[in-house]
Order: structure tokens, then sequence, then C-alpha cells
């Protein structure tokens, strides 16, 4: 049987960019020191970050002193102004894309724009981007949600990082259907969209499709439904203890994958699985 594993499949920039500058504080602040939520969403990950001593605190509440860490999804304006307010060691580990949409999302609000987020409304990516509008927003995860709006004056459409663009590109164009005025702003980062093209290059071309990463994320999710769409045999697996053996049974080609919050090391067990199995 033979194993390919998509060249792009594992950690992106952002994600990487924030463990490391977690590790790094864990070393210069070793005592109470805490992500704002899970600093990505990889339980695997988020549990080794704990043996280093990066723990997770759900609200600010939780963390009356030390040090705090913004996660790669970003946190709500309101947050980052308390965690200043209350005098707290800051790491803004907040993945440089995000901090775009956020300013995008900001800029269209003090324009007058009725802003549309292209994303998940219950992401905290997007409820730290919703924190920047002052005006009025609204969230939608396909095109199908703008079908209500007409007669809009100004417009303005940003999306979750993580989105695929096809999605985006169909949103974009209801808009100018409804709207009068549209500035659309491509928030989606580029490893994104190129691992979402491997990865259902991939998917085309094997019999058996593995998707790996966290059942909470979304980017994972998304690319394991996008090879689904080519490759209906795709299996989203958090571990290698997930893996069925049936799923192998007389297949010559699998193909392997990851989302942008998966470890390596993560990977590398999954891989070895399927070649056990194969064996």
């Amino acid at each position: 049987m033979q194993l390919l594993v998509a060249d792009s499949a594992g950690f992106c920039f952002g994600v990487t960019r924030a463990i490391k500058m977690a590790c790094a504080a864990a070393r210069r602040y070793p005592h109470q020191i805490y992500s704002l939520g899970p600093l990505i969403h990889n339980p695997q990950e988020v549990e080794r970050l704990k043996e280093v001593g990066v723990r997770v605190a759900e609200d600010l509440d939780k963390v009356k002193e030390g040090t705090v860490i913004f996660r790669s999804h970003g946190v709500t304006m309101e947050e980052a102004n308390q965690a200043r307010e209350r005098g707290l060691k800051i790491v803004d580990a907040t993945c440089p894309f995000v901090k775009k949409a956020q300013k995008y999302a900001s800029s269209l609000s003090r324009g007058g724009y009725l802003v549309v987020i292209v994303g998940d409304k219950g992401h905290p990516e997007v409820h730290g981007i919703l924190s920047y509008i002052k005006g009025k927003w609204l969230v939608t995860e396909s095109a199908q949600g703008l079908k209500a709006l007409s007669g809009v004056k100004k417009l303005g459409v940003i999306a979750q990082t993580t989105q695929s663009y096809k999605n985006f590109q169909d949103v974009v164009f209801q808009t100018l259907l409804v709207a009068r005025e549209v500035t659309a702003f491509n928030t989606i980062c580029d490893a994104t969209r190129i691992r979402q093209q491997e990865s259902v290059k991939l998917a085309q071309g094997v019999e058996t499709m593995i998707v790996i990463g966290g059942y909470n994320s979304a980017n994972t999710t998304r690319l394991a439904n996008l090879c689904r769409q080519v490759q209906p045999s795709t299996h989203h697996v958090e571990t290698e203890r997930e893996l069925d053996a049936s799923w192998f049974k007389g297949v010559q080609r699998v193909g392997i994958t990851a989302g942008a919050s998966t470890p390596s090391w993560l990977i590398e067990r999954v891989r070895e699985e399927v070649a056990k199995i194969a064996s």
C-alpha cells in the first residue's frame, strides 16, 4: 500500500508562531501562565503545552495574576483591555492574518458598512472580530444567509481566515445582488487555500483519505468535508487510536493530510499506524 502525505499537512505559520511564543513564555515566566482559551484547537497539543507549564483559562476571571497568552484565534477587544487593566503580563500570540481581519472589520464599521463575516458565529476567531465592529453586522456560513437582505446601501465582506475560497466567493457574489455598494476583503489565510487545494487534489488520486486534527478545529472539519466531496472514503481522526483496519482493506493508495493546528508528531504517529495496518 502506498502512503501519500500532503506537503502542507500540519501547523500553519500562525500556529507555529503561537506555539513558539507560548513555550518561550513558559521558560521566561515559569509560574502562573495561562492561555486565554485553548491556544490552538488540538487537544493533544494543548495537553503537551500543559506539561511545559501553559495551562488553559476559559475566561479572565480565572487569571488573578501572572501571564496570559492571547491564543492564535485572537481575543475580544474587551478581553484585551481587561487584561491590561489588571496589570497582567501579556503574550499576544494572535495570528497576524486574524489581526488583519480585525483591522478590516473595524475600518468597514467606521465607514458605515453593514459588515458581513463569512464564518462560524460560534468560533472564537469570529467572536474576536465582532468585538471590533461598532455598527451593524451579520455572520453567515453561506450565501443562503443573505437571501433575506435587500436594499442595503453599503455592505462590507470579510472572511474567517480558515474559510474555503469558493464559499467566500459565493457570498461576495450574493452581496452584489442585495447591496448598492460592496467592499470585500479576502482575509482567508493563503496557507489555508493552499492546504485545501493540495488536499482535494490528493483525495482525487487515492482510494482512502485520512484527515488528522482536533474535532474542535474548524479548519480540519472543513478540510475533511472538502476531501469527502471528491473521495467519499474520507475519515477525520484526532489520533492513531481511531484508525479502523477495515478502511484500508484492498486499498492500494492512501492519502494523509492534517489541519493547521495538528502537530507533526501526531501526523507521524498516524502515518506509522497506517503503515503497520498495511503490513
